[in-house]
């Protein structure tokens, strides 16, 4: 009982500090991307690399930025860790392998931060801090400036199909918003024990007599871009269950807080740009709904024990730290699932077949509840355009949606981001099962062993990063197929987006008619919700009816 009045507490305590900054955030981040005036630190960017940051790009300029950008992202990345050896302060872990290599700088580059390598063994200082963290920033710009230029699609009429500068919206993504963040999180994280160290790691006696060496990171730093741009990606192997990158309680609430507050107050910076803040409320009450159901079934998945064993501890505490317990441990894990985090304080192969099912839905709602930054926000527009869509239907007139009409193209678009993410978690699970020599990789067989497949082809897909990590990833195939489900659920949704912020920003605005459906009251949202729970219940209810749901229900 004590344990869930403080965990309603600390609950409580996050809402309240989410609803506090949901305002001065979210308007901070639409005056970034309004103002007309470049900063000097930036102008400088701007003369080194060749740009003008006052030209305005059309949607396919835009997207090959972003390609273009990304693509020149992997290559550097994967140089730093194959030379990782002669950049120094690689505390004697060499070069690492290409396989590891390869998976690591897509992975990084997408904001998956999916890690098929131990931290401590393979990465050194250099590659953490010049190739993983900057990646921690610029990619998580990469989501947000999506995101806004969506948002002009939107609010522009008849441009052309101009949606801004993606130079200049990535550009000011860093250093207006996540780093001033990053900075003020990293401190706050240093004074309450996170460690901060270029030392490989700090020679120990135990108890025992036996000599150790405790391994020691930059975690703060890292830690602190890790949450806030949902990234995930941990300096440690435990990640976020490591007590140097997490010693306690206070400091788990941080880091909880830290992952969801830019996601959410992106709502506010949507109100703001197109002009009525309900349409932003409405957003967010569709990501508070499913968040909070999710939230309640992995939070009771989990209190309640099953077997043996749980049943003795008084609840299912394996695979959790002691210092959280159940409530800190379900709120992480549904906050870190619901966006595309991926870090973890708790072993999520160990929760319950219904609790570890509900971290599983949370990614095949495709992570927009509230997602990751940027990329959840863009991912619910979509799902609007197509509850719009339709909503149109019903009453047979053309849908609109902030005054533009969605036709074909319009919904086409919207329909490749809705069925990208599906089509590649399914074929991925599927040939996974299928072929042969892939059986040694399962650690576990029957329906917990497709759940961990399907775990990690929606986690890669989706862009979390997170893992049941009772599947052995090392071996060609997954470094491979799962590399390539981080591009195609990163990329060509980013692409469809883009198409569609063009196609939108081409027309004229249309002024709402008596048939216009509202989109900023609460029955749009329900029609969201209920497109959100459709579309994955179509499309994954077989595969979940054989995995998590038949080792529930055995």
């Amino acid at each position: 009982m004590g344990d869930t009045a403080a965990g309603l507490l600390q609950l409580v305590a996050l809402l309240l500090a989410l609803a506090a900054v949901w305002r001065p955030l979210g308007d901070w981040m639409a005056r970034v991307y309004t103002s007309p005036t470049h900063g000097r630190g930036e102008r400088v960017i701007y003369r080194l690399t060749g740009i003008d940051p006052d030209s305005d790009q059309r949607a396919g300029t835009y997207a090959v930025s972003i390609l273009a950008f990304s693509l020149l992202g992997i290559v550097v990345l994967y140089l730093v860790q194959r030379l990782q050896g002669v950049l120094g302060f690689d505390q004697g872990h060499g070069a690492v392998d290409p396989g590891v290599a390869f998976n690591t700088a897509i992975s990084f580059v997408t904001n998956t931060n999916w890690q098929s390598y131990v931290p401590e063994t393979t990465m050194g200082a250099v590659t953490q801090m010049i190739g993983l963290t900057v990646q921690n920033f610029v990619s998580a710009a990469v989501g947000m400036a999506v995101a806004v230029a969506l948002i002009r699609g939107f609010v522009r009429s008849r441009s052309g199909g101009r949606i801004g500068n993606a130079w200049v919206d990535v550009v000011r993504g860093c250093t207006r918003i996540l780093l001033p963040l990053a900075a003020v999180v990293a401190i706050v994280l240093l004074a309450l024990g996170v460690v901060m160290s270029l030392h490989a790691g700090a020679d120990v006696v135990g108890v025992d007599g036996r000599a150790s060496t405790i391994a020691l990171a930059p975690a703060a730093s890292q830690e602190a871009i890790k949450e806030l741009g949902t990234n995930g990606g941990g300096v440690f192997n435990a990640n976020s269950a490591h007590p140097f990158e997490n010693p306690d309680a206070v400091t788990n609430w941080i880091e909880i807080f830290a992952l969801l507050v830019i996601p959410v107050s992106l709502t506010r910076t949507f109100g703001r740009m197109v002009g009525n803040q309900r349409q932003g409320v409405a957003l967010l009450g569709v990501m508070a709904t499913l968040w909070g159901a999710m939230l309640a079934i992995i939070w009771t998945a989990e209190a309640h024990a099953t077997g043996p064993a749980a049943v003795a501890a008084g609840a299912n505490l394996e695979g959790k730290e002691v210092r959280f317990g159940i409530p800190s441990s379900a709120l992480f894990a549904n906050s870190t699932t619901s966006t595309s985090t991926g870090a973890v304080n708790s072993l999520h192969d160990s929760y319950s077949a219904f609790g570890g099912g509900g971290t599983l839905l949370n990614m095949l709602f495709s992570e927009m509840t509230p997602g990751g930054v940027g990329t959840g926000l863009y991912s619910i527009l979509v799902v609007a355009v197509v509850a719009v869509f339709l909503a149109g239907l019903m009453v047979g007139r053309t849908p609109e949606y902030l005054g533009k009409k969605l036709g074909r193209r319009e919904v086409t678009c919207a329909v490749v981001v809705v069925l990208a993410m599906p089509a590649v978690v399914l074929l991925g699970t599927g040939l996974a099962i299928a072929l042969p020599s892939t059986g040694g990789a399962l650690g576990n067989s029957g329906p917990h062993g497709l759940s961990e497949v399907l775990y990690a082809f929606a986690s890669a897909a989706n862009n979390n990063g997170s893992a049941f990590a009772g599947l052995t990833v090392t071996g060609p195939f997954f470094q491979t197929a799962l590399g390539v489900a981080m591009l195609i659920g990163r990329f060509l949704p980013i692409v469809a987006v883009l198409a569609l912020a063009g196609l939108l920003a081409r027309q004229p605005r249309v002024e709402p008619g008596a048939g216009t459906l509202a989109t900023d009251k609460p029955l749009f949202s329900v029609l969201v919700v209920g497109t959100i729970v459709l579309v994955a219940a179509i499309t994954f209810l077989p595969a979940l009816a054989l995995s998590p749901i038949a080792e529930g229900l055995s």
